[in-house]
C-alpha cells in the first residue's frame, strides 16, 4: 500500500542558510539504507542510534544539537526520531546506542522528546508498503553553550531555538521501507 504522494522537500533547504562541515558514520552511509539495528523494534529492528562522528565545525561553536527528522512521514510536519541537545563543543562523536538514554550522553547533555513521546533515540518506522522514506541525521554547530530548552520541549521549540543558534549543518541522509 503506498499512500501515494509526493516527496518532501529537504527539510534543511526551507531554513536559514547555514555553512556546512562534516558527519560520518560507522554505522550507517548517505544515501544508503539503514540496517535492522537502526530500526524502531516495531518494525523488526533494535531500536539503537547509530554512531556519528563529526568534523569541521566553525570557529565559534559552543555546542552541538544531533537530531533525527524523517520529512516523508504522512503527516504534515514529517516526524521527529531524535533530538540529543547541548553537547559539549569537545564532543565530536556520538558511540552507536547513545541514543538510549540521558546516560549515554556527554555531561550537560540531554534529549528531549520526540514524537513516539520518548526523550531518547526511537528508529524509523514508516507504514508498511509506503514510499522509501529519509532519515536526515543533523549535527547541528551552536552559538550557544546551551539552547533555552529542557527535556519537556516539544522538537518544534527546539527547532525554533536552532534556526537563530545554528552556525552550520553537518547532514547524513540514511533511508529505509518496509
Amino acid at each position: 500500500m503506498s499512500l501515494d504522494r509526493p516527496v518532501a522537500p529537504n527539510p534543511y533547504d526551507l531554513l536559514p542558510a547555514a555553512a556546512s562541515f562534516t558527519v560520518t558514520s560507522a554505522d550507517a552511509a548517505d544515501g544508503a539504507p539503514l540496517v535492522l539495528r537502526h530500526v524502531h523494534d516495531s518494525t523488526g529492528g533494535q531500536n539503537v542510534s547509530p554512531q556519528l562522528s563529526w568534523s569541521g565545525a566553525p570557529e565559534g561553536t559552543k555546542s552541538f544539537c544531533v537530531t533525527c527528522f524523517d520529512p516523508d512521514a504522512p503527516t504534515p510536519s514529517g516526524f521527529w526520531h531524535w533530538l540529543a541537545v547541548n553537547i559539549p563543543a569537545s564532543v565530536t562523536s556520538l558511540d552507536a546506542g547513545a541514543g538510549a538514554d540521558d546516560e549515554q550522553l556527554p555531561d550537560g547533555a540531554f534529549h528531549v522528546r520526540n514524537d513516539f513521546g520518548n526523550q531518547r533515540y526511537d528508529g524509523c518506522a514508516p507504514p508498511p508498503g509506503d514510499m522509501t522514506h529519509r532519515y536526515y541525521f543533523v549535527v547541528h554547530a551552536v552559538d550557544v553553550d546551551a539552547l533555552p530548552v529542557d527535556g519537556s520541549a516539544s522538537p518544534a521549540v527546539v527547532s525554533f531555538n536552532l534556526a537563530f543558534h545554528t552556525l552550520a549543518r553537518a547532514i547524513l541522509v540514511g533511508t529505509f521501507a518496509h
